[in-house]
């Protein structure tokens, strides 16, 4: 069985439940090394187990990392812990993401905002800023944020969750920019809609079932964690299945 990403150490954030999960079990079976985080310690233990089963063994398995992104000194600790026992990280999938309230902007609580800012952005730069580092010590270092149509929708009632992508598209955006000339490369995945919690929460009153599966939509995701993938700073839509500025 050939399995392209044999030897490679990928971090997943949002690992225990959704996309994170499935792209997670899917880097797994291509033959990834997986650091997992998330904040829910069971979700991460079940990940553990079928990453476990899928390489009909006891041992290996996942790093399991449970930390809240919100904790800027958390990130920085995971950032020396690879260092001290990786020297390097291959792949970043940056999944994590909340939805926060679906209300008028002037409505929004300044907890809530905070929330989700501090988790769709301040976080995701955290992770820049502590991993850069350890992609780059890699020959192929790979970073896939995942966004929403969200983000260039302007949608009402939608406007922390829809700013907190934008300016995250942007970020991904300026360090792809960045890294122009150095051999890591950084792209972003909207998945559209998809059979998870988030999605649900949104959409009570939808048919999950007409939606696919985080299982297929993480397939797709694989391809952009390949070290012979050589774009940078462009956009995957899933729905449409294609690079929106390709």
């Amino acid at each position: 069985m050939i399995r392209p990403l044999s030897g490679r150490i990928a971090l997943v954030t949002g690992a225990s439940r959704g996309i994170g999960y499935a792209t997670a079990l899917a880097l797994a079976q291509a033959g990834a090394h997986i650091v997992a985080v998330a904040r829910t310690q069971g979700g991460l233990e079940e990940l553990d187990d079928e990453i476990r089963k899928a390489a009909g063994t006891t041992t290996g398995g996942a790093t399991l990392v449970p930390l809240d992104l919100k904790d800027r000194d958390g990130i920085a600790r995971l950032g020396a812990a690879l260092h001290e026992r990786f020297g390097r990280l291959d792949i970043l999938v940056a999944n994590a993401g909340v939805l926060g309230p679906l209300s008028p902007l002037s409505h929004v609580e300044p907890k809530a905002w905070d929330e989700v800012v501090a988790v769709n952005v301040s976080a995701n730069w955290q992770l820049i800023r502590c991993m850069e580092p350890l992609l780059q010590q890699s020959e192929a270092g790979r970073a896939v944020f995942l966004t929403s149509n969200a983000a260039h929708a302007a949608t009402a009632y939608w406007g922390p969750y829809a700013i907190s992508k934008a300016a995250l598209d942007m970020m991904a955006r300026t360090w792809a920019a960045e890294n122009a000339t150095t051999t890591l490369k950084i792209n972003l995945f909207d998945p559209g809609p998809t059979r998870t919690r988030m999605r649900e929460a949104a959409f009570p009153g939808e048919d999950p079932q007409t939606l696919p599966t985080a299982e297929t939509v993480a397939e797709k995701i694989l391809p952009l964690c390949r070290p012979d993938f050589m774009q940078s700073g462009t956009l995957y839509s899933f729905r449409e299945g294609r690079f929106l500025d390709a």
